[in-house]
């Protein structure tokens, strides 16, 4: 790593330089946010910050920008979506859109990528940078998804994708850089039990599928506390019901949504196999029949371990103390990158507290924007490293 020193020294220097102009972006970011599937704006203000270059469009409304020459590259990855929440932060630059706002961090992000990526055109750096303007981050059709199908990873020869994201659960100026998986994958079901509809007085005539639909919801908890060994991380929710229109009227369909979550991929195989076997066995008992419908999601969000160990002693130079290991069964659709490049996601401590991401009040000081750059900058660093 000794090679990296003098890198690490100067665009440390030049990225810290950047930071001011860095928080005056993200204070337009977060004042003008835009929804999923409709960044464009989002990007070019982004775009307008970066270093001149051909940025290349891609998944629709992201784009990649590359900051220096040609050859094998590191990507930085970045996310250009805000969430359906109404923001109540009370900050002078708070959304000017009713209704919607950066609850995540993805302003912080993108100010942070933009000051990292502005340091090494200025300085120069080990490696071509990639700077992903990525689109749909929090909802599907992944955006992650598309850029990497698009193939400009290939087209760029990219070698490997960093990314950074804070993260409230842990102390300001603590990442987390931690091997493996640390992202559950996360996919969607639906369960329709279909009986039998009447009159609500005369149940023996009927096929009731919402005692049916209860009657799974109970038995699927049974997926996690008897079906997966007790040392996995492993989460089914059932969010929504739904069932009928009348109160004396027995239905003739019922229905369950919900998630699974997992951060193992045979678990999670074993999950969507399991809960159909299981709601269908159920509803048959009850003279009901069920159909399970699962849209898969995020994969494993697994960092690469030599990537991951490569970067942990370049976090103390920079100011920033390697965490703890932090694992969750919270998604993000950086694992499709993962799932395609040695990929590393470093978690950045916010607060340390109670405050939730998506929370209407959740606004990290512009004090983190350094953090995160710097973290990005170890990533950065270390990517380059295993390219030489």
């Amino acid at each position: 790593m000794t090679g990296m020193t003098g890198h690490l020294a100067a665009l440390a220097a030049a990225l810290d330089e950047e930071l001011p102009a860095a928080a005056a972006l993200r204070h337009r970011l977060h004042a003008r946010p835009c929804l999923s599937g409709a960044e464009a704006p989002t990007r070019d203000l982004v775009l307008a910050a970066l270093p001149a270059g051909s940025a290349t469009q891609v998944a629709g409304t992201g784009a990649v920008l590359r900051i220096g020459g040609p050859g094998p590259a590191v990507a930085v990855r970045a996310e250009l979506d805000a969430l359906a929440v109404q923001e109540k932060s009370g900050a002078p630059w708070a959304s000017a859109h009713p209704g919607l706002m950066h609850a995540c961090g993805h302003d912080v992000h993108l100010a942070a990528l933009t000051a990292l990526a502005r340091a090494v055109d200025r300085t120069g750096g080990p490696a071509p940078l990639l700077a992903v303007l990525q689109p749909r981050e929090e909802t599907y059709p992944s955006g992650a998804r598309d850029v990497v199908e698009d193939g400009i990873l290939d087209r760029e020869q990219c070698r490997s994708v960093i990314g950074a994201h804070v993260q409230p659960l842990l102390p300001a100026g603590t990442v987390a850089c931690t091997p493996g998986g640390v992202n559950a994958s996360a996919d969607e079901f639906t369960i329709t039990v279909r009986g039998r509809s009447g009159h609500a007085a005369y149940p023996h005539l009927t096929r009731d599928p919402v005692v049916a639909l209860a009657h799974v919801v109970v038995a699927l908890q049974s997926l996690v506390s008897r079906g997966t060994d007790p040392m996995s991380h492993v989460v089914l929710t059932v969010g929504t019901l739904a069932a009928g229109t009348a109160a004396n009227v027995i239905p003739g369909t019922a229905e369950a949504r919900g998630t699974l979550r997992a951060l193992g991929t045979d678990d999670r195989e074993m999950l969507h196999t399991r809960l159909a076997e299981v709601a269908a066995l159920v509803a048959q008992t009850h003279g009901c029949t069920a159909q399970t419908d699962i849209i898969r999601g995020e994969p494993v969000l697994d960092n690469d371990p030599a990537l991951t160990a490569a970067t942990r002693p370049l976090l103390d130079p920079l100011g920033l103390s390697a965490g703890d290991d932090l694992r969750s069964a919270g998604s993000d659709d950086f694992s499709f990158f993962c799932a395609r490049l040695p990929s590393l996601m470093l978690f950045v401590g916010t607060h340390g507290g109670t405050e939730q991401l998506h929370s209407p009040t959740f606004l990290p000081p512009d004090e983190r924007i350094r953090d995160v750059a710097h973290a990005m900058l170890a990533g950065y660093l270390a990517a380059a490293e295993q390219l030489t």
